[in-house]
């Protein structure tokens, strides 16, 4: 599904050590050994020096894809885990999926069509305000108001084809990682939030 490798920073070393050839390297390179810069091309290196953002999220602006399945972002480390969703919803005109050990989690678009079977878990978590419309769930979401300080959408589950409207790019969906391939469809064929001003 993404033949192209793009390493965030000392995700480089674990590509390498899977016999894999990045692309390109993006990060600060706090992390990246002297042994990966050595073994990929110079031209493949892109530093980018600002602390005031994630590895991850330096990525996410500067990966030109349809689609870009994050690898590695999620399950080990709360802090990176959380840091990642935060990058999702500052750049949700970027169309992202990550890949955890169980689940994948993207960012809403503003209309989300995919066909999955009944009783699939699909949660629903708000990284801030946001309301929306949903078929296909058995707890629809229509008329409440997430927030992640208040109602938020854990354990939702599929009655049928899933149409989910939402009205700001804030509401991250959760699915089984077997989900990858329908929420991948879904998500390339859903329309995209329009690029806001930092």
């Amino acid at each position: 599904m993404a033949p192209g490798i793009v390493c965030a920073d000392g995700g480089a070393d674990v590509a390498l050590a899977k016999g894999l050839d990045p692309l390109a390297v993006i990060g600060d390179f706090d992390s990246l050994s002297d042994r990966a810069r050595m073994a990929i091309a110079p031209d493949r290196l892109h530093p980018i020096a600002e602390q005031d953002s994630t590895d991850f999220d330096k990525c996410l602006r500067h990966i030109a894809a349809p689609l870009v399945l994050g690898i590695g972002f999620d399950g080990s480390r709360i802090d990176h885990q959380l840091a990642a969703f935060n990058a999702l919803v500052r750049h949700p005109d970027r169309r992202c999926i990550l890949l955890g050990g169980e689940m994948i989690t993207f960012v809403a678009p503003p209309e989300l069509r995919v066909d999955l079977p009944v009783g699939t878990l699909l949660s629903l978590f708000p990284m801030a305000r946001v309301e929306g419309r949903s078929n296909g769930l058995r707890w629809p979401i229509e008329g409440l108001q997430f927030a992640p300080d208040g109602r938020v959408g854990t354990s939702n589950e599929v009655c049928g084809p899933v149409h989910l409207w939402l009205d700001d790019p804030k509401m991250l969906v959760m699915l089984p990682l077997s989900a990858l391939p329908q929420a991948a469809a879904a998500v390339m064929a859903a329309p995209a939030w329009p690029v806001r001003a930092e």
